[in-house]
């Protein structure tokens, strides 16, 4: 399995976790869903991704744009690394993955 495939795929299970975090921690349902959905995104983006296969990247940058838009302004104002930072870097590195997939194109 590729790099990309196996880091999205740990990417999403981390982003489940950190929703269910949120609600054990804070009572957050909104942490719970946007986690849940996000992480299953993430993961179902992970399992079907393939060289050549642009929607998926497109929804992988989407999700991974959408998580440091909320989490990079939040690290950046607050500076603690957990959760913000960690989520902040996990999608950071995502998008630089996703677009240096499309740079590469199909193999």
């Amino acid at each position: 399995m590729p790099f990309i495939n196996i880091y999205f795929l740990v990417f999403g299970a981390l982003t489940i976790a950190g929703g269910i975090m949120g609600y054990v921690k804070a009572g957050s349902l909104a942490s719970l869903l946007a986690g849940g959905i996000a992480g299953a995104l993430l993961l179902f983006g992970g399992l079907q991704l393939s060289p050549g296969n642009r929607p998926i990247l497109i929804g992988l940058g989407i999700v991974s744009a959408a998580l440091a838009g909320r989490f990079l302004p939040a690290f950046l104002k607050g500076g603690s690394f957990m959760p913000a930072g960690l989520m902040a870097s996990l999608a950071v590195v995502g998008l630089v993955l996703v677009i240096a997939a499309f740079l590469q194109g199909p193999k």
